[in-house]
Parts: C-alpha cells; structure tokens; sequence
C-alpha cells in the first residue's frame, strides 16, 4: 500500500496530465461528428479482428449446428427454384418481361460479436463497405430477422439488434395483415413485444409474426416469431402481444445483409409527402 501511495505522489503530474488528455480526446470525439465517425470506424477495425478471432473457435465448436441450419436454408431456396415445379402444361412458351427487376440484394456475413444480456445490445459481422454493406441495411438469420446495420468500416459492420429497447421495427400478423410496432421490453432475449394490435382483431397463441414492408429495410414477410401471450391494456383499445422470437440470438453464428436498390428513391418520396 505504501509503494503505491509513492507511486502516485512521484508520478503525480503525470498523471494528471494524462487523465485531462484522456478527458479532452472524449470531448473532441464526443462533439465532432467528423471524429466521432473516425473514431468509430478504427474502433470496428480492431476490435473487429480480435472479434473475428474468437468467433472463428466458437463457430467451429459450434460447426454441427451451423452446417445443419445452412443445409436447411439451402433447401428451402432450391425448393423455390423454377426448376423445381412440374407443370401440367404440354407446352410452355417462355418469355421474358422486362416488368420484373431485381429489388433486393443479399451477401451473407459471420457474426463475431454479439450480446443479448444487455438493454442495448448490438452485434459485429465480418462483411464491411468493401463487401458492399452500408448503413440501414436489414440483417436476418434463416430462422428469422436480426436487425439493422448502423456503422460500417471497411471490412466489419455494427448491427443494432432487435434486443435493443431503442429498436422498433413495422410488424404484421401473417393471418389477416393487422400491423403494428414490435419492441423490446429488455427483459428476455427469446421474447419481444408486438403493440397497437387493436383489441377487435381475432387472434391466437401460435399466430405468426412477419415484417410489414412498410420501411425501405426489412422486405415484407420475413420471419419474426409467433405469439405466445397476448392480453387487453386495462382501460385501452388495444392488445399487449408477447411474441417468441424465431431466431435464437445466444446461438447465433451466420446471417444475411439486405440491401434494397429502391431504398433512397423511397425515403425522398415519403420526405416529399411529409412536407408537404
């Protein structure tokens, strides 16, 4: 104790010195939104090298489950093929119609942080600018969605989760298209909160939950999860619905960024509306 009392007393200026350093680099970072982005996208670089590390050995502990959860998603896309419907037609003339056009663009991504234990949790993928990911860009799992991406460098990305009591996210009702918000109590990361499903709409446990469509991130009718509680607000016209989340974050090893090419010419017109 007393070595380290003349520790501090020797290296007093010291460090002093650097503590008001320290203090000033925060403030600089904190109210420059310049540095602030610089600050963050190096921060992403190396932590997300050490990330990438640690997930490589919990990925390859966890390799069954991961080749099992790809093996299921591979059939599903080859069970939607072209290919692999029969018709019953005797002849099929084919024509291309130049109405339709690719929408939405995925590139698949490791996740090598995560948290779910958090009010605020977030998540870091692998995939960054040079692999074409951006900000607003939705991110999925194949057994449901995860969240959006907030701040990219060059080879990594920060993905706020849907376990995030910020987050709110358009969801629908699979069965009759009723919608409303889902949010995240901070409470159990297998569950969150779908709100403003009026009281009048008939639904039931095991009613499943999708996105909406109604933003330019997520596409409609990506999984969510199903309901697995519901009851009335005292005095309200509307449900509290408990939805158990598809996806299982604390097992979480791939997932897919969506990127929509329509995304801005969307965003300005729904700008163009709301001033007017």
């Amino acid at each position: 104790m007393r070595t380290l009392v003349k520790f501090f007393l020797r290296y007093y200026y010291f460090l002093l010195f650097l503590t008001f350093e320290i203090f000033s680099i925060f403030l600089v970072i904190e109210n420059n939104n310049y540095q602030k982005t610089l600050f963050l996208n190096s921060a992403n670089f190396f932590s997300g090298n050490i990330y990438k590390g640690i997930a490589n050995l919990t990925s390859y502990i966890n390799l069954k489950q991961t080749n099992e959860e790809l093996s299921a998603e591979n059939t599903r896309l080859n069970n939607i093929l072209k290919n692999s419907y029969k018709t019953n037609e005797i002849s099929l003339l084919e024509i291309y119609d130049s109405t339709y056009f690719q929408q939405y663009t995925t590139t698949a991504a490791q996740v090598i942080n995560n948290s779910v234990n958090r009010q605020n949790n977030y998540l870091t993928i692998d995939k960054g600018e040079k692999q074409g990911i951006s900000p607003e860009m939705a991110v999925i799992s194949p057994k449901g969605i995860v969240g959006i991406v907030t701040n990219v460098s060059n080879n990594f990305a920060s993905v706020i989760s849907i376990l995030n009591t910020n987050m709110r996210i358009s969801a629908m009702i699979k069965k009759n298209g009723c919608f409303g918000s889902l949010v995240w109590d901070g409470k159990n990361y297998r569950e969150t909160i779908l709100k403003d499903i009026p009281n009048h709409v008939k639904i039931n446990i095991g009613d499943t939950i999708i996105t909406s469509g109604y933003s330019s991130i997520f596409p409609k009718g990506k999984l969510i999860g199903v309901i697995s509680d519901f009851k009335q607000k005292k005095g309200g016209n509307f449900y509290l619905i408990t939805v158990k989340l598809s996806t299982n974050f604390k097992k979480l090893s791939y997932v897919y960024v969506i990127g929509n090419f329509l995304k801005q010419e969307q965003k300005d017109l729904e700008k163009i509306s709301e001033n007017d």
